[in-house]
């Protein structure tokens, strides 16, 4: 748990964090919280950005973009620390990846979430394009 004072947070994209680190901020998640460490370790393996928050050693958030770095680029895994929520954390790995060096010529940058209200403060809006989802876990109960 974070002390009563102010942390420091510190922000970075390069290295990725351990995939164990990684871990215990998804396992606070209902959407994450089955991921495996074996998992996390290849979905890091195949990441094309990362953005960290760091409290000293303590990994508190975490992004991660794909991209082409040139036309399409999508936002995944935005996810703070439960004992750091509320501190604007989410907002600047959100900022931060969206103004980062290596996305500047992207032209669209996607994101899939449940929390909509959060992402459109940032400028994002579900008016532009129609998402769709292929599920392989439903076409495996279909069949």
């Amino acid at each position: 748990m974070p002390s009563s004072l102010k942390s420091v947070v510190t922000y970075s994209h390069q290295p990725p964090p351990d995939a164990s680190q990684l871990l215990h901020l998804f396992h606070q998640a209902p959407w994450a919280k089955h991921r495996s460490l074996e998992d996390a370790k290849e979905m890091l393996r195949y990441t094309d950005l990362t953005l960290c928050a760091w409290d000293a050693e303590r990994l508190i958030g975490f992004g991660r973009v794909l991209t082409d770095f040139i036309y399409r680029a999508t936002i995944w895994d935005v996810i703070v620390d439960k004992a750091y929520q509320r501190q604007g954390i989410g907002t600047e790995i959100v900022k931060r990846i969206l103004n980062h060096p290596r996305l500047s010529r992207v032209e669209l940058v996607w994101l899939c979430t449940r929390r909509p209200g959060f992402y459109e403060k940032l400028g994002f809006t579900s008016k532009e394009q129609t998402g769709m989802v292929w599920s392989r876990s439903k076409q495996a109960r279909s069949e």
